[in-house]
């Protein structure tokens, strides 16, 4: 288990994502992502629905009553809908006393420590799907990657995933990958430039 307070990671990884979004043309809301089930709409509808999942876990709601897309945002919307919803995030998260208290999540009931990390790995990946995706218009902070990947080799130690996980069984880094697509890699993508 993790000691790292996972809230300035999971901070900057907010900044991070939301920078992308802004980035974000709608011609492109319909093209694909390194995650196959998604295109960029989706993707975006994930991550906002993801984000205010561990809002109202940090709140001390139930996450996982919160649908993990998020519904109705206009096509024009969508940075600004994350960035009302990142806020909302890390005011939810700002007290010590989240880190210890038990929050139910999608793969249990865990402390808050340990739920908000696993937050920072996913949307650190989606972060970096996204960016594959708009033809990487930005470059991704490669300490936010190996935090997210320390991370997803603890969380998921199979290389062969069932069903029931979220992400796709592990995939053989490419030669030279940095730290990103080994992330990607340990969670079943390919970047688009090597697929």
């Amino acid at each position: 288990m993790t000691t790292t307070d996972p809230r300035p990671l999971y901070a900057r990884a907010t900044e991070q994502a939301a920078a992308l979004m802004k980035t974000v043309q709608p011609g492109q809301l319909t093209g694909p992502t390194p995650c196959a089930e998604f295109d960029v709409r989706t993707l975006l509808s994930h991550i906002v629905g993801g984000t205010l999942r561990i809002a109202v876990a940090g709140e001390g709601g139930d996450g996982l009553a919160v649908h993990p897309f998020a519904e109705g945002v206009a096509d024009g919307d969508w940075a600004a809908a994350y960035d009302e919803v990142r806020t909302r995030v890390l005011k939810a998260w700002e007290s010590d006393e989240r880190l210890t208290a038990p929050v139910r999540v999608p793969w249990g009931e865990v402390p808050g420590r340990a739920a908000l990390s696993g937050y920072v790995m996913e949307l650190v990946t989606h972060t970096w799907d996204l960016n594959e995706a708009l033809g990487r218009p930005l470059e991704l902070d490669p300490e936010l990657a190996a935090f997210a990947l320390a991370t997803a080799r603890r969380v998921l130690p199979e290389p062969q995933r069932d069903a029931g996980t979220p992400f796709d069984s592990v995939l053989r880094a490419p030669e030279g990958a940095d730290v990103h697509e080994q992330l990607a890699s340990w969670l079943g993508r390919k970047p688009f430039s090597r697929a």
